[in-house]
C-alpha cells in the first residue's frame, strides 16, 4: 500500500507541476499579450477558448472517465480499452467537427455577437485537437509515466507559447493569433502521441466493450457540463447584455483577465485537490474521519482566505503590473473570482466526502440548481453591474451548489464542521478587506504598502480573534524546527488508505478539465 502512495505521490506531483507551470507562463505572458491585443480580440478568443472546452466535455461522452475505471478492471483488456475508446473519441470528434464547420458562421454570431466565420473554424479544429489531447495525455497517467506526461506538457506549452508570440506580437494577428498559437501546437503534439503510441491505438472499436464504457461514463457527463458551464455562461451573458458586439467582447476580455489574475490561487488549491482524496480515504474509523474532515476544511479555508485578501487589496497593482493599461479595469472582479475558486475547491472536498458514501448521483442535482442560479444572476447582475455582476453571480452560484452538497453529505455522512473557526476566518478577512478598500489610497506606494501590511496582519488577526488551538499552535512553534516537522510528515505519508471508497470521476473530470481551460 505504501508503494501505491509514492506512485500516487509521484503521478500527481507532475501533473501538479505541469498544471501550475502552464497558468503561471500563461500569467506571465500577459504583459506581452495585453499590449499587442485589444480587448475585444482578447474576450472574443477566451469566450472561443470556453465554448470548445464545453464542447469537448459533450463530444467525449464520459469516455475518458470510463477509460480511467475500466483500465484498472479484472474483468476487462487494458489495450482493448484503450483502442476501442481511442476509435471511438477519434470518430466522434471528426464527425463533431465535420457537422458543426458549415455552420462556423452562426456558431460565431451566437457566441461573439458578430460574424466571425475563420475564428469559429479555427475552434472547431481545436475542439478535435484538445479532445484526442486529453485523451492521448491520459495514457500516460494511466501508465504512471510521470516524467513522460511532464515533459509533453512543458514542450507542448513552449511550442505554445513560441507559436502564439509569432502570430501575435511578430504577425498582429490579433484573437486569430492566439486560437492558432493553441491549437496549431497542440495539433503537432497529437500526431507524436499518436507515433508514440501507435501500437496501443486503432481506428476500430469493440462494439461491446463501447456499450460499456458508455454506460459507465456517459452519467458523469451532465454533472461535468453543467459545472463547467458556470464558468463560461457568463461571458455569453456579458457579450449579450452589451449595446454593441465590440462593447460585450471588450467586457468579456476584461473579464477573462480577472479569471486569469484570481488562477494565483491554484497554486493553493491545486495541491490540496490532489492530495485531499488519499487523505480522506486513508482513515479508517468514521468517527475519527468526521473529525479530520472538519478541521482540514477549516485550515483549508484559513489558508485560501489569505490568499483572496491579498489578491482582494492589491488587485490594482497586479493589473497595473501584469496587463496593459486599458486592461485595467479587469481588477474590478479579481478578489470576487478568487473567492469563486476558493468555494469550487470546497465544493470538491465534498464531492471526495459523497465519495466515500458511494452516493456519487447526488452530484447532477447539485450542479444542475447552480447552474440555473448562475444564468438567472448573471441576467439580473451583468446589465447594471457589468463585470462585478458576472463575479458576484459566479460566487453565489458556488455557494448554491455548496449549500446542496452541504444537505447532501450531512444527510449521508454528516460532518461537525467548526462553524466558529469558520466565522472567525470569514469575518477576519472581510475586515481587513474592508479597512483597506476604505481607508487606504488606491494607488501610489503608499497604498500598495498599507495593503501589504493589512495582508500581513491576517494570521495576528486570527490569533488574536482566538482562531487558533492549542494544539495548532504548538505545531506552529514546531515549525523553528523544520527536521522534526519533515520527519512527522513523512510518517503521516506511509500510512496506508483504509477506506474502499474511489474519487469521483466527475471530480477526476472537473480537475482535467480545468487544465484543459487555457
Amino acid at each position: 500500500m505504501s508503494g501505491y502512495l509514492r506512485r500516487l505521490a509521484t503521478t500527481g506531483a507532475a501533473y501538479t507541476a505541469a498544471s501550475i507551470l502552464s497558468k503561471v507562463i500563461a500569467v506571465a505572458l500577459l504583459p506581452l499579450y495585453t499590449r499587442h491585443l485589444t480587448k475585444e480580440d482578447y474576450g472574443a478568443a477566451e469566450i472561443l477558448f470556453a465554448a470548445v472546452v464545453s464542447a469537448s466535455i459533450v463530444v467525449r461522452f464520459g469516455l475518458i472517465e470510463a477509460v480511467l475505471r475500466f483500465y484498472y478492471s479484472d474483468d476487462e483488456e487494458p489495450r482493448r480499452v484503450v483502442s476501442s475508446s481511442f476509435a471511438a473519441l477519434f470518430w466522434l470528434s471528426t464527425l463533431a467537427a465535420l457537422i458543426a464547420l458549415p455552420f462556423a458562421k452562426p456558431i460565431s454570431e451566437l457566441l461573439l455577437k458578430e460574424p466571425a466565420a475563420g475564428l469559429a473554424r479555427i475552434s472547431i479544429a481545436g475542439l478535435w485537437v484538445l479532445t484526442m489531447s486529453e485523451f492521448l495525455l491520459t495514457l500516460f497517467r494511466l501508465e504512471e509515466r510521470a516524467r513522460a506526461y511532464f515533459v509533453t506538457t512543458l514542450l507542448n506549452v513552449i511550442g505554445t507559447i513560441a507559436l502564439t508570440v509569432v502570430l501575435v506580437v511578430g504577425a498582429g494577428e490579433g484573437a486569430r493569433g492566439l486560437l492558432l498559437g493553441s491549437y496549431g501546437a497542440g495539433a503537432a503534439t497529437v500526431l507524436v502521441l499518436i507515433a508514440m503510441q501507435w501500437r496501443s491505438l486503432s481506428l476500430r472499436f469493440d462494439r461491446a466493450l463501447l456499450r460499456r464504457l458508455f454506460r459507465f461514463g456517459l452519467p458523469t457527463m451532465p454533472a461535468e457540463a453543467s459545472l463547467y458551464l458556470l464558468n463560461f455562461v457568463d461571458r455569453i451573458i456579458i457579450v449579450r447584455s452589451a449595446g454593441t458586439a465590440t462593447a460585450g467582447l471588450a467586457a468579456a476580455g476584461l473579464y477573462s483577465l480577472a479569471v486569469k489574475f484570481a488562477q494565483g490561487i491554484n497554486v493553493l488549491v491545486r495541491g490540496f485537490q490532489l492530495a485531499w482524496p488519499p487523505l480522506a480515504y486513508s482513515i479508517r474509523d468514521d468517527d475519527e474521519a468526521r473529525r479530520v474532515y472538519a478541521a482540514v476544511v477549516t485550515l483549508f479555508v484559513a489558508a485560501c482566505a489569505f490568499v483572496v485578501t491579498g489578491m482582494w487589496l492589491l488587485s490594482r497593482w497586479i493589473v497595473r503590473a501584469l496587463a496593459a493599461p486599458e486592461f485595467f479595469g479587469s481588477y474590478k472582479a479579481i478578489g470576487l473570482i478568487a473567492t469563486a475558486v476558493t468555494l469550487y475547491a470546497l465544493y470538491l472536498v465534498l464531492v471526495v466526502i459523497l465519495g466515500r458514501t458511494g452516493r456519487t448521483e447526488f452530484n447532477f442535482p447539485a450542479t444542475l440548481a447552480a447552474l440555473v442560479a448562475n444564468v438567472v444572476l448573471n441576467l439580473i447582475l451583468v446589465p447594471p453591474l457589468g463585470i462585478v455582476g458576472a463575479a458576484l453571480a459566479l460566487v453565489a452560484s458556488y455557494l448554491v451548489v455548496l449549500a446542496l452538497m452541504y444537505v447532501f453529505t450531512q444527510r449521508l455522512f454528516p460532518v461537525p464542521y467548526e462553524w466558529g473557526r469558520l466565522a472567525r476566518i470569514v469575518l477576519a478577512a472581510a475586515a481587513l478587506v474592508g479597512v483597506g478598500e476604505l481607508a487606504l489610497p488606491t494607488a501610489g506606494a503608499a497604498g500598495l504598502l498599507g495593503r501589504v501590511l493589512l495582508v500581513a496582519a491576517y494570521p495576528f488577526v486570527l490569533l488574536a480573534g482566538g482562531f487558533f488551538t492549542v494544539a495548532e499552535r504548538a505545531w506552529l512553534a514546531r515549525l523553528r524546527d523544520p527536521g522534526q516537522l519533515l520527519a512527522e510528515l513523512a510518517a503521516l505519508r506511509a500510512q496506508p488508505a483504509a477506506v474502499a471508497g474511489s474519487v469521483p470521476e466527475a471530480y477526476e473530470a472537473e480537475l482535467r478539465d480545468e487544465d484543459a481551460a487555457p
